[in-house]
């Protein structure tokens, strides 16, 4: 996830493949929404494959998630979906 750029966003589904667990996508949500509150990864770059932000509204996360991927570039359709082709992000491939 600390490899997904600002502008860029990956889903749940994109993180659990690099990881080599296609299947795991609901882990990786999982994981992410343990992270402390002061942590380093770019959690918000991360939304579902059909390109909305998947995170419950509890303590206006959803809000927050929008908003920092706002910030990063990112741009929302009138539909709250972002447009894949141009803001899905392709990982290197490995030498």
């Amino acid at each position: 996830v600390r490899t997904i750029p600002a502008g860029q966003v990956a889903s749940y589904g994109d993180v659990a493949a690099a990881l080599g667990r296609p299947r795991a996508a609901r882990a990786v949500g999982g994981a992410l929404a343990r992270l402390p509150d002061d942590s380093d990864v770019p959690w918000w770059r991360v939304i579902n494959g059909r390109g909305v932000v998947s995170t419950p509204d509890l303590h206006h996360h959803a809000r927050i998630q929008r908003a920092l991927l706002e910030h990063d570039g990112i741009r929302f359709g009138p539909d709250g979906r972002i447009d894949w082709e141009r803001f899905g992000w392709e990982p290197e491939p490995e030498p």
